[in-house]
């Protein structure tokens, strides 16, 4: 079953209110990453798989992009875990990510 996610409740599941600025913001997200619509209901389920790690799904101020970011914690037990989990999603969804220097952050630029 294929569901399309209207970038007013990709906001709602991300858990954005939806403005102006961030209805423009998500926009220039769908069309600035290639192939979206084949991977995007996947990502109200992907971040809740992220919370567990305490990682989400965010929207990047600085790029075009949606951003996967960990809180590191403190025993950093979570983070090989959260890295296998964001690794697998994107092998299985062939998406192209950007790793941000020194940091459990990564750009999703889109489908590879």
């Amino acid at each position: 079953m294929h569901l399309d996610l209207t970038p007013e409740a990709l906001l709602a599941q991300l858990g954005y209110t939806k403005t102006e600025q961030t209805l423009k913001q998500i926009n220039d997200i769908i069309e600035n990453t290639e192939g979206f619509d084949k991977f995007s209901q996947h990502l109200p389920s992907f971040n809740d798989a992220l919370a567990v790690e305490k990682g989400f799904i965010a929207m990047s101020n600085s790029k075009d992009h949606l951003k996967i970011k960990c809180d590191e914690d403190i025993s950093a037990d979570n983070l090989s875990a959260f890295t296998n989990l964001v690794k697998h999603w994107a092998d299985k969804y062939k998406l192209k990510l950007e790793q941000v220097a020194n940091k459990n952050t990564y750009y999703i630029i889109g489908q590879q």
